[in-house]
């Protein structure tokens, strides 16, 4: 699969804010290197190799970018036309020239404020304004509907990602203009849904700005997480039981540890622990066994780990 991605704009322009811009995109999958099977099973050609054999990835989401500049010295009145664009761009041709692009072929990591998750300033004095506003802007919509990530930058950036804790389908408007092997995207808000949350966050700052409050020359972003999203441990488990994910962890060794991946399915959650079972993906497979269903051997393996001992878990995608 190549890494373009598919955008649909729609430009609004009117006399305070030049540009108003919505777009929705995927980028190609992850490729992570092989990982054969875990050793507890001891056949001698699988191994579980170390997090270090990962390659970095793209991540699929579905994007509404909102860009906004304010324009102290306009003196007319435009009139309001709204423009609309559809089509495809690499990665490295976007269509926004001056959009201040998150870097994409960086691992993600665990409250790195993008696919990861969490909070990250980065020490701007107007964030923690922007993120209560956000907050405020949430509250007129459903109770599933939950921040998953924010992040400012100094150059004026809001970058939001949106969750929806009750939808593990993609949204069936972006289903038909994507064919991506097995993916059916998860907890992704609709386009609807994520356009009318810009707007309204967009408002706000918008007002906020007027008040003095926060620079009034911001941009925004509004998106929901990748499809390769970093999971919770254990809160988001349960919801995405069903689907095979990428375990990192670390496995100790006497006074030595390490690290190690897997790609495995929940089969349960303790008190204190994980279960897990093999997922029956390629990488689990015999590569000698053309094509041959788990031995019950493999269908009865489990790896027990502490919740602290998981490193970053991730929904994985191929199959």
């Amino acid at each position: 699969m190549s890494n373009s991605r598919i955008i649909f704009r729609s430009v609004l322009r009117s006399s305070r804010r030049p540009s108003l811009a919505f777009a929705a995109s995927s980028l190609s999958s992850a490729r992570f290197s092989p990982l054969p099977f875990p050793t507890a099973l001891n056949p001698p050609h699988f191994e579980l190799k170390s997090i270090s054999s990962f390659t970095s990835s793209f991540t699929r989401r579905l994007s509404h970018n909102t860009s906004s500049v304010h324009n102290k010295n306009e003196n007319h009145q435009q009139e309001e036309e709204e423009l609309h664009f559809f089509g495809t761009a690499e990665d490295d041709g976007e269509f926004t020239d001056e959009w201040e692009e998150e870097d994409e072929t960086v691992e993600p990591k665990v409250g790195d404020g993008g696919d990861g998750g969490g909070v990250v300033l980065q020490g701007v004095p107007w964030g923690e304004s922007a993120l209560s506003i956000a907050h405020d802007a949430l509250k007129l919509f459903s109770d599933d509907i939950k921040l998953y990530a924010f992040k400012t930058t100094p150059r004026g950036y809001i970058y939001v990602r949106l969750d929806k804790l009750s939808d593990e389908k993609l949204p069936e408007e972006l289903c038909s203009h994507l064919v991506m092997d097995n993916l059916s995207i998860y907890g992704c808000p609709s386009m609807e849904e994520l356009q009318s949350y810009s707007q309204e966050y967009k408002k706000r700052l918008d007002e906020a700005g007027q008040r003095r409050e926060i620079p009034d020359d911001l941009a925004l972003q509004v998106s929901s997480p990748g499809a390769e999203r970093i999971l919770k441990v254990p809160d988001d488990l349960d919801r995405f039981k069903d689907m095979a994910m990428r375990v990192c962890y670390i496995e100790d060794a006497g006074s030595n540890y390490t690290e190690k991946s897997g790609v495995f399915l929940l089969d349960l959650v303790e008190e204190e622990n994980c279960v897990w079972k093999l997922a029956e993906v390629k990488e689990n497979r015999d590569p000698n066994g053309k094509g041959r269903p788990f031995s019950r051997k493999q269908k009865d393996w489990r790896l027990k780990l502490p919740f602290d001992k998981h490193k970053m878990i991730m929904l994985y995608l191929e199959y």
